[in-house]
């Protein structure tokens, strides 16, 4: 049996459109040969992908909580739909699919072929779990995404470090997509013993799972499965441990910003942990704040101690991962709201940053702080757009993550008190230093003698792209949050009245 919902909306089904347009473009890759025809075909996809999702924000109804755009195949198991936070993910995707699509291109080692396709299918696996109501799709395009991304680690490493790099990101994330899967199951085994073995039936979609009362012998069990497979994808501390060996030796931003720019972890958890788990997400909400908020300032200690500018990177990512957990679990509609809204604004930042880190490297050979130094001179423009990315992602004014670190330590006062708040804030005070450390070390410093100002070539044209087009979103976004924070309102009330019981 299928249902189109969509039909009221649109004239065409814009979920799946999302999630076959670049699987599309990366089959019509294949039979390309010329690079540059490739790399414009490529770019030419990216970009229509975007505008399908501006077109989804611009008819998406924000008065209602009600899931919309619905597509169903039952014979499939297949069930899409979207609300405000499905539509502020798909956009941050669809954004970076751009970038990368320019970014990318600049290596010659890489064959633009090869990579757009690559880049193109991670971006299918992307929309598809943004997109989909059912836990066994979201694990099926978790794996298919953590599986090419794992390639891209493995095919265009920069370093001779590349197989201690690969061997740890694949162990680490095939035992969190085993737990997720585990967690799923334990979920559609609690419900087919809720309704009967007679009446269930094993189903993974969110909905036939919320219609079954919560049964409390389950829900400490699928908590726990469903929380760490998400947390070592996003990742928190302590589960972190794959992250600065990907980052300090993988492919430069184009492996990391797939990994981290779009938080689906975060995503997930709000998406299937919190409403399916809410019992115990109210039981086990103490402990993963504890976690969290250590995690703040374990992370911010670790990042002072790096040499190495991409593993600081992956230390900062760790520490500010944990002040949206932490919003998150407030359990409040201000935190939810806000972690969500950081999430993003995280996302554009990290993107930034590690972009511009892979133009340093192009120019140096390395990124190692004590051989980097007097960068600004020459490419002041990448200085300034890393030193905004630093900005943007402790949440300074002027951009969306201000409004967004308001809203998480305005809920986390009136759920936990003022003093783990502080803490939390004092935490961000100290990634705030690390970074500017960073920036004063690469960019500032006296430059090494080996390191001669002519070879650092200028910022070309598509570096003033990438890093021009990110920084205006970061500053559209953060000077003007009003769309952004009533695109989320209806869709965060909703998910924070699992939690409000009178």
């Amino acid at each position: 049996m299928s249902e189109w919902y969509w039909t009221a909306q649109a004239g065409y089904p814009p979920l799946a459109t999302l999630q076959w347009l670049p699987l599309a473009g990366a089959l019509l890759l294949l039979i390309i040969r010329e690079a540059r025809l490739a790399v414009a075909v490529g770019r030419l996809f990216a970009v229509a992908e975007l505008l399908v999702a501006v077109d989804l924000y611009l008819r998406i109804d924000l008065s209602t909580r009600v899931l919309q755009f619905a597509e169903r195949v039952d014979l499939l198991a297949y069930h899409a739909a979207a609300d405000g936070i499905s539509v502020l993910f798909i956009l941050l995707t669809a954004l970076l699919g751009v970038l990368l699509s320019c970014y990318g291109m600049a290596r010659q080692q890489i064959t633009p072929v090869h990579l757009l396709g690559v880049l193109l299918v991670i971006e299918t696996s992307l929309m598809t779990m943004l997109t989909t109501m059912n836990l066994l799709w979201f694990a099926a395009a978790s794996a298919a995404q953590l599986a090419l991304v794992g390639y891209l680690l493995w095919r265009w490493a920069s370093a001779s470090e590349e197989r201690l790099a690969l061997s740890r990101f694949l162990q680490y994330q095939l035992f969190g997509w085993l737990l997720f899967v585990a967690g799923s199951v334990v979920l559609v085994w609690s419900h087919v013993d809720v309704v009967g073995s007679a009446a269930g039936r094993w189903s993974f979609d969110l909905f036939d799972l919320l219609a079954t009362p919560q049964i409390g012998k389950y829900q400490s069990a699928a908590f726990y499965l469903l929380f760490y497979g998400l947390a070592i994808r996003t990742p928190l501390f302590p589960l972190h441990g794959w992250l600065p060996n990907s980052a300090g030796y993988g492919l430069i931003a184009v492996g990391p910003v797939l990994l981290l720019g779009v938080k689906v972890g975060i995503y997930g958890m709000a998406r299937f942990l919190l409403p399916l788990t809410a019992e115990a997400v109210i039981i086990w909400q103490p402990y993963v704040v504890a976690f969290a908020m250590v995690g703040v300032f374990y992370a911010a200690l670790l990042a002072f101690r790096q040499a190495n500018l991409r593993r600081l990177m992956a230390f900062a990512v760790v520490s500010h991962t944990s002040l949206i957990v932490i919003g998150l679990f407030t359990l409040h509609p201000a935190g939810l709201q806000g972690a969500l809204l950081l999430a993003v604004n995280f996302g554009l930042a990290i993107t930034v940053m590690l972009m511009m880190i892979g133009y340093v490297y192009r120019r140096a050979g390395t990124t190692n702080l004590d051989r980097l130094g007097g960068l600004f001179d020459r490419v002041p423009f990448i200085a300034i757009a890393f030193l905004i990315g630093g900005l943007a992602l402790l949440g300074m004014p002027g951009t969306p993550g201000f409004d967004a670190v308001h809203l998480v330590l305005e809920a986390s006062i009136e759920a936990f008190g003022a003093l783990p708040t502080i803490a939390t804030a004092l935490g961000n005070v100290a990634a705030a230093g690390f970074l500017l450390w960073a920036f004063q070390r690469a960019f500032l410093a006296p430059r090494p003698r080996d390191l001669p100002a002519r070879r650092i070539a200028r910022t070309g044209a598509m570096e003033y792209f990438v890093g021009g087009a990110t920084l205006l979103v970061l500053l559209v976004a953060g000077f003007y949050p009003e769309p952004w924070l009533q695109l989320t309102d209806t869709a965060t009330q909703a998910l924070a009245a699992y939690f409000q019981h009178d």
